[in-house]
C-alpha cells in the first residue's frame, strides 16, 4: 500500500483448467486465496526482492508521461513519432529532452539478449506462423476479454470506442514481434515496444480520471506489472501450451528461442527482469498462479468479445456460417469456462466438428497425413484463418501506435 500511496502523490492449458472456485470469487478474494509466491530466482534476473507485482508499475515512464500531459505536448509528440518506424532509425528532432533521454535508454536491448536465439525465434515464427497467429490473435484476444481489469481498461479507454482500430494496433505490435526482422536494425519491434510502453503510461494517467472506469475498478491505477504479466501469458505461454496440446512438433531449441524473443519483448515493454520467467517451466508456474487471481466474467468483457468475433466473422466469410464457425473456434481455443464468461454462444455442429478437424489439419501441415485424409471442414478453418491474418496485416499498414490523449468519449 505504501507504493500505491506514493504513486497517488505523484491478458489455456493447465492454468485455465485449474481456476475452479478461485475465479468465481471477487478479484480481492481470489488474491487472498492465491497470493504471490513466485520466486524471482526463476526469472531472467535470477534474483529480486519478491515484491507482489500487483503493487508495481513503471517508475520511469509514468512520471514522465504525467509531466508531458501537464505540459500539453502529447499531440506534438505524436506528430513527431508518426514516422519513427525502424529499430535503427534515429529519434526525430524536436522531442522534449527528458522524453528523448528516456526513449534512447528504453530502446536498448538488455545485456542478456542473445541475438542467435532471436534469429532462431524469427525462423520459428515463420515456420509456425499459422499456429502462432491463431493463438495470439483470436486465442489471446478472447482470453484478454476474460481478464476483468484488462477488459475494463480497454473498454473505458479511447481504444474501446473503436475496436477495429484497437485490434489493428494490437495486431501491428504482434506482427512486429513475430516478423523475421523483429529485432534486426531494419525491423520494427523495438519501436513498437517503446511506443506501447508510452501508451501504457498514458493510460495509467488517463483512466483514473474516468468516472466510468473508477466505478467498476477495484484498483486505483491500471496496468500494473502484474497486469502486463497476465497479458504476456495470454500470448507466448498460451500459444506454446496450445501448440503442445495440438501435438505440433517443436524442437527444444526452437521452444527456447521462442521464449527468449518474448523475454526480450517483456523487458522492452517495461516489465522488470525479476518477473520475467527464465524457462518454460517457470513460465507455466507463474501463469497458473497469476491467471487464477485475474480472470473472470464482466459485462465489458462480453461486449468486447462480441465485437471481436463479429470482426473476425466479417473478414473470414460473407456466409451465414461464419459467425458460428468463429464462435466454435474461439471456444475450442480458450475452453468452455472462458467462453461462457465471455458470452460466446454454443454451436452444436461446429463445437463438435472443430475439435476433430483441427488436429487433422495440424497433422497435414506437419506432413504426417496425406491430402486425401484431410476433411473439407479443415480447409474451411484454414481459409478463415488466412483471411483473418491477411486482414489484420493490411490494417496494420494503415495505422500506427499513438499516445492516447483522452478516455472513451461519453
Amino acid at each position: 500500500m505504501t507504493e500505491l500511496s506514493r504513486r497517488r502523490a505523484l491478458i489455456s492449458g493447465g492454468g485455465l483448467a485449474a481456476l475452479g472456485a478461485i475465479v468465481a470469487a471477487s478479484p480481492a478474494q481470489a488474491r487472498a486465496m492465491v497470493g504471490w509466491n513466485w520466486s524471482p530466482n526463476r526469472s531472467v534476473a535470477g534474483a529480486g526482492n519478491g515484491t507482489d507485482p500487483h503493487w508495481v508499475w513503471d517508475s520511469e515512464a509514468d512520471p514522465l508521461l504525467e509531466s508531458l500531459f501537464n505540459r500539453g505536448v502529447i499531440g506534438k509528440i505524436n506528430e513527431l513519432l508518426w514516422d519513427w518506424e525502424r529499430n535503427e532509425q534515429p529519434l526525430p528532432r524536436g522531442l522534449p529532452s527528458d522524453l528523448r533521454d528516456f526513449m534512447e535508454h528504453a530502446r536498448r536491448l538488455p545485456d542478456w539478449a542473445d541475438h542467435a536465439k532471436l534469429e532462431r525465434a524469427a525462423e520459428f515464427n515463420k515456420s509456425r506462423g499459422i499456429y502462432l497467429n491463431l493463438c495470439n490473435g483470436p486465442g489471446g484476444g478472447i482470453l484478454a476479454t476474460a481478464i476483468p481489469k484488462e477488459a475494463r481498461a480497454v473498454y473505458y479507454s479511447v481504444g474501446g470506442a473503436d475496436m477495429e482500430d484497437r485490434v489493428a494496433k494490437t495486431s501491428l505490435f504482434g506482427f512486429a514481434v513475430g516478423s523475421l526482422d523483429a529485432y534486426r536494425p531494419q525491423g520494427t519491434c523495438v519501436v513498437e515496444c517503446v511506443k506501447t510502453r508510452l501508451v501504457h503510461a498514458a493510460v495509467r494517467h488517463l483512466l483514473p480520471q474516468s468516472p466510468h472506469w473508477r466505478n467498476g475498478a477495484e484498483e486505483e491505477i491500471p496496468i500494473s506489472q502484474e497486469d502486463m504479466l497476465v497479458t504476456w501469458h495470454t500470448l507466448p505461454t498460451f500459444a506454446m501450451r496450445k501448440m503442445r496440446e495440438s501435438e505440433v512438433p517443436i524442437p527444444d531449441e526452437d521452444a527456447e528461442a521462442y521464449l527468449h524473443s518474448w523475454q526480450v519483448t517483456a523487458h522492452m515493454l517495461g516489465i522488470a527482469d525479476e518477473y520475467i520467467p527464465a524457462t518454460w517451466d517457470a513460465a507455466y508456474a507463474q501463469s497458473d498462479q497469476i491467471l487464477a487471481r485475474n480472470m473472470g466474467p464482466t459485462p465489458e468483457g462480453v461486449k468486447l468479445t462480441d465485437v471481436l468475433l463479429s470482426q473476425l466473422a466479417e473478414q473470414t466469410s460473407p456466409l451465414s456460417l461464419s459467425r458460428p464457425l468463429c464462435n466454435a473456434l474461439a471456444r475450442y481455443l480458450v475452453g468452455d469456462r472462458v467462453a461462457d464468461w465471455d458470452g460466446i454462444q454454443r454451436e452444436p455442429v461446429w463445437d463438435r466438428v472443430i475439435p476433430e478437424a483441427w488436429p487433422m489439419l495440424v497433422k497435414f501441415r506437419e506432413g504426417l497425413v496425406p491430402l486425401p485424409m484431410v476433411p473439407e471442414v479443415a480447409w474451411t478453418i484454414d481459409e478463415a484463418l488466412r483471411k483473418y491474418i491477411l486482414f489484420y496485416l493490411t490494417k496494420g499498414e494503415e495505422t500506427k501506435i499513438e499516445i492516447p490523449t483522452h478516455n472513451r468519449p461519453g
